[in-house]
């Protein structure tokens, strides 16, 4: 449902929006029939990236997948970017500014639960552990929806000036503990610089918005997200006399509780919202043996950095003192690892008049931050950056029941995609045309 103030909104901007989306009619037009001609495949490609995923760093497949296609577009082509990232480029031949778009490749360590003949069956390994992957995040929609930008674009090189430069890029769920990759390796090694990018656009698909919507947040519009280890050590011994021992277990059960003590009662959440959460504790080997240590793993999620400071003191002070307490130890690792995804308030109200042109004025939603991370950040930190959210939900689903990302049961709605073609391609022709 969308908010009566957007509408508002939506309509005192009216007269800007329509001149603009009138001088882009010719192009709209175009981009319209080329993407739906190229829906089929975009569907095609999908379910085989779905089928087939691969975890961070480990895209190896998928890159080669990703280079085998954009080659027969005649682009240029490099490979082995950030260890598996993929980047086309298209010259036109003619002075202009350089846009480029990107899409990430990686899946997660979940074994899928969803009913699908493409569905996952691939397993692999993640910090030791045999685990299965899929793409329960939607990349394989991102880099589906990517590939189909850049047939749409190509077939219209002659009505393009500059240079438009596609990023597949890995890791964006974070590289494996030890490694560096992801858009933080991909700056590092110079792809928005060695192309003299001017503008990026992103796209994240989300299973809880409808089909053929798609939201915006100018400024701050997902989290920074920090990882935290916290190992706590005890003094292991039989389990049947904990007494002449320090159980660490019950240690850690102590820290998880007295870490959400620090977001319910010791953080301003009328300010920004803040989140931390345990996905891991691991400790023992045996159900008779207190062992000596377990190691929990966890994310910080803020959007304010006074915040992010404060939380992070906050997990060091109640970790130490809640082990201190009961005779143990803990140890406190903190490791940032990317910033709030922020997108550029001029380049989103610039923009905002052709995504409302291509997705229709009733389909456009404004969206609060939310706490969720995006490592998109690491790029519209060097240029300006527009993030945005395309509906992935079957109409007329109620949210409520729609399979959160990361999860078993995460399902997309195909027809949500077509739409994404059509925004990447619009917003390239768009900032081009005016430049």
């Amino acid at each position: 449902m969308k908010k009566n103030t957007l509408f508002i909104l939506l309509f005192a901007i009216a007269p800007a929006v329509l001149p603009i989306a009138h001088a882009q009619y010719h192009f709209s037009a175009q981009v319209d029939d080329l993407a739906k001609a190229v829906e089929p495949k975009v569907i095609e490609w999908r379910r085989h990236l779905h089928q087939y995923p691969e975890l961070s760093n480990r895209e190896f497949k998928t890159a080669e997948y990703i280079a085998q296609y954009l080659r027969t577009l005649d682009l240029e082509v490099q490979t082995g970017v950030a260890h598996t990232g993929v980047v086309g480029i298209l010259r036109t031949g003619k002075p202009g500014p350089v846009v480029a778009l990107r899409a990430d490749m990686d899946g997660l360590p979940v074994v899928e639960r969803v009913d699908l003949p493409f569905a996952s069956k691939e397993k692999s390994t993640y910090q030791g552990q045999n685990v299965g992957v899929m793409h329960a995040c939607g990349h394989d929609t991102h880099v589906a929806m990517l590939m189909g930008a850049a047939r749409v674009l190509t077939q219209m090189k002659d009505q393009l000036k500059g240079t438009v430069v596609f990023i597949f890029q890995p890791a964006e769920e974070g590289a494996p503990p030890g490694e560096n990759g992801g858009a933080k390796m991909m700056v590092e090694e110079g792809v928005l610089k060695n192309n003299k990018v001017d503008v990026i656009f992103g796209l994240h698909i989300n299973s809880a918005t409808e089909a053929g919507s798609i939201r915006y947040k100018p400024g701050g519009a997902l989290a920074a997200a920090d990882r935290f280890v916290i190992t706590v050590k005890g003094k292991q011994t039989h389990g049947s006399t904990p007494w002449t021992g320090v159980d660490p277990v019950i240690v850690a059960a102590q820290i998880i509780q007295g870490l959400q003590f620090i977001v319910s009662r010791q953080t301003e959440l009328t300010k920004e919202a803040a989140v931390i959460s345990v996905g891991r504790i691991q400790g023992g080997v045996r159900n008779n043996i207190i062992p000596e240590e377990v190691e929990m793993e966890g994310t910080i999620r803020t959007l304010d950095k006074d915040m992010q400071a404060k939380l992070h003191a906050d997990i060091h002070r109640t970790a130490t003192n809640i082990a201190e307490s009961m005779g143990a130890t803990a140890e406190v690792e903190i490791f940032k690892y990317v910033p709030v995804t922020y997108n550029d308030p001029k380049l989103t109200d610039e923009m905002l008049p052709i995504i409302i042109a291509t997705a229709g004025r009733e389909n456009i939603i404004l969206s609060r931050a939310i706490t969720g991370a995006e490592d998109f950040s690491f790029f519209a930190r060097e240029v300006p950056g527009l993030f945005l959210f395309v509906g992935g939900m079957k109409p007329g689903q109620d949210p409520a029941t729609a399979a959160p990302h990361h999860t078993p049961d995460f399902v997309i709605d195909e027809s949500g995609m077509l739409l994404g073609v059509r925004t990447l391609c619009n917003l390239t022709l768009d900032y081009i045309s005016r430049r």
